[in-house]
């Protein structure tokens, strides 16, 4: 794992009104480290979130993103800082290929009598080899992505956020609607990313996937860290604890 700073936050707070929703929010990642992120409903995990992503801005604190101050205004910022938000129900567009899907936005083209014509072959190429290094088969990239499993649409849509040149992915519950063989697929696919030396941030309430899965594990409670651990010095039982209040970590600077 790379030991380079990724991103780093400083007593974030955030208020709605009279209700504080993160109260002082401190910790750090590096380069090619998975956290999970854990607590209760409410505990303020995604509101933490949507400001990581710029979906939302801090009442006070700051953020620093490969050393520099960060604000994002907005998400279409923050992804092109290289921050990406992948939620369970994806962003997918169903009703066309995996090729279509995986260049959104960035499609191939070219000019015949000043005409723009997609260069069909270029993006299916490109779309196959990007699917090979990251070790998922698909039998078709002509494949409407309506006919494909959850575990295929999502390890699209991370091996796409690689292929452009992300630098941190937030996974909201990825794998809250998959099957058990999808989901060792989908934690497989985390290592992967994270071995590219990209940062990778997941919410889950599934404590043995955050084991499997995190190098550090961060317990969010009512607005503050409540635990901040690596995932090999700590048990279930003690970050159950952490969620619930019993016992509270000093933070991993």
């Amino acid at each position: 794992m790379a030991t380079e700073e990724l991103l780093r936050l400083t007593d974030i707070t955030r208020r709605f009104g009279a209700i504080e929703a993160l109260r002082g929010i401190d910790f750090s990642m590096q380069r090619g480290e998975v956290i999970a992120l854990l607590g209760d409903n409410g505990a303020g995990k995604s509101t933490l979130v949507k400001i990581m992503s710029g979906g939302l801005q801090p009442s006070s604190g700051q953020m620093q993103f490969e050393g520099r101050d960060v604000a994002f205004a907005s998400p279409q910022e923050a992804k092109q800082a290289g921050i990406e938000t992948v939620y369970q129900d994806l962003s997918l567009c169903t009703n066309v290929d995996v090729v279509a899907n995986f260049f959104m936005g960035r499609e191939l083209t070219r000019r015949f009598l000043g005409i723009p014509f997609l260069r069909e072959k270029a993006m299916f190429e490109e779309t196959r080899k990007a699917l090979v290094a990251a070790g998922t088969r698909i039998p078709s990239l002509r494949t409407n992505v309506e006919h494909l499993s959850g575990g295929q649409r999502q390890i699209i849509e991370l091996s796409r956020f690689v292929h452009w040149g992300g630098k941190l992915v937030l996974l909201d519950e990825p794998f809250a609607a998959l099957g058990v063989e999808q989901t060792r697929r989908g934690l497989e696919t985390i290592r992967r990313v994270a071995d590219e030396g990209i940062g990778v941030i997941v919410i889950t309430h599934i404590m043995a996937q955050a084991f499997q899965v995190a190098d550090r594990i961060v317990v969010i409670r009512q607005g503050r860290v409540a635990g901040n651990v690596r995932t090999r010095d700590t048990r279930p039982d003690d970050v159950i604890r952490m969620i619930t209040g019993e016992i509270q970590h000093e933070p991993i600077r």
